[in-house]
């Protein structure tokens, strides 16, 4: 068992919810993956999970503090949180749907800090995306 993976069974435990069979198998193809739908999650996990039990556990994760949502316009992709994951952006392409993350850059999160601290907030997270046409949708064009 990788440290990732002790820290979600842990995080489990503490808040009374067991490890079952469901929850390690949607974490596992988390772990693996870039963000992604819960169409293609559900798809992923066919014959392993039923599609009940891996909304279940997604909801339970999101509570949790496991899993989050990013907004891709009116849709939404999923992906681990930073405690299981280093903090990262996103840029997305309108065209296709590409999620990519986005470098670590130490000034914008200095920034985004002193920007919260500005209107008197103590920030508990945040998520900054870039939203435009990929390289590859743009070479189609």
């Amino acid at each position: 068992m990788t440290d990732v993976q002790k820290l979600f069974s842990e995080k489990l435990r503490l808040s009374g919810h067991s490890l079952t069979a469901a929850r390690k198998a949607v974490f596992a193809a988390l772990e693996q993956e870039a963000p992604q739908t819960m169409t293609e999650l559900v798809a992923k996990l066919k014959g392993e999970v039923d599609r009940a039990s891996a909304y279940r556990a997604i909801d339970l994760f999101e509570k949790l503090g496991i899993v989050q949502r990013l907004q891709i316009g009116w849709k939404y992709k999923l992906e681990l949180t930073d405690i299981f994951n280093y903090h990262h952006h996103h840029i997305s392409c309108t065209s296709c749907g590409l999620v990519a993350p986005l470098r670590e850059d130490r000034t914008l999160e200095a920034a985004m800090h002193a920007l919260a601290q500005e209107y008197g907030f103590k920030p508990s997270g945040h998520q900054i995306e870039i939203q435009g046409i990929c390289a590859q949708c743009q070479n189609k064009q």
